[in-house]
């Protein structure tokens, strides 16, 4: 079996973090209003795209009343409809819009991760929890061998990100990496392009903080530098 769907069963099989066990089942149950002829997901969340991709997104975690109950991550909730906009604008996405697992959407070089796969409670993870899921993640940096770009969305994906690669000797430190949007960072000789961006969250997008011409730019960028053929190494 294709070690990326190994994984995925792994993580939708998870029970690590009581706390985040107990408040997906519990919004399962309870549900809103405008979705209460859902059958919800409420397990972890797998990540989701094509095997061979070279751009990899890494988000914070599903909300609780989008991917927590779609299953598919950035699907069913207002990040999802600016993320999969813009990911269709620039060729990555088959269609503009996610709505369910089973709406035909594909992403084509692309790949969602996150830094944690369980809904968190007003959308905070505890220390803890994202230690327990960062394994998850390493093991999707590990399996898609063609990445060439990393777009973290938001800080905290910006920072787990780093700190993988400083575990794994690949940088000296954080701290030489500052977050901004849209700024890139090479990490080292062969290493994915970093590219930090604001998080589409629903209160980064309606502010203006986060415009669909702003995340755009990233993601344009993104495509320019897979376009461009990649140094020989020394």
């Amino acid at each position: 079996m294709d070690p990326l769907k190994i994984l995925n069963r792994e993580i939708i099989a998870c029970v690590r973090c009581p706390r985040l066990v107990a408040y997906r089942a519990q919004v399962g149950r309870v549900k809103r209003r405008a979705y209460r002829d859902w059958n919800y997901w409420a397990k972890p969340v797998p990540g989701f795209g094509d095997p061979r991709a070279r751009l990899l997104l890494i988000g914070l975690a599903p909300g609780a009343h989008g991917a927590n109950r779609t299953g598919r991550m950035f699907t069913g909730d207002s990040s999802g409809d600016f993320l999969y906009k813009v990911l269709y604008a620039t060729g990555f996405a088959s269609q503009p819009t996610s709505t369910s697992r089973d709406d035909g959407l594909t992403l084509s070089d692309a790949y969602i991760s996150a830094v944690a796969r369980c809904a968190p409670p007003g959308n905070k993870l505890a220390l803890d929890e994202i230690r327990n899921c960062r394994p998850y993640l390493e093991r999707d940096l590990e399996l898609l061998k063609q990445v060439r770009v990393v777009v973290a969305l938001g800080r905290l994906a910006f920072d787990v990100y780093l700190g993988i690669l400083r575990d794994q000797g690949k940088i000296a430190r954080r701290s030489a990496f500052v977050f901004a949007h849209n700024a890139a960072h090479e990490t080292g000789p062969g290493h994915p392009l970093l590219i930090g961006s604001y998080h589409p969250s629903q209160q980064n997008t309606s502010t203006g903080k986060l415009t669909e011409a702003m995340f755009r730019a990233v993601f344009e960028g993104a495509r320019l530098r897979l376009n461009t053929p990649r140094a020989p190494e020394d």
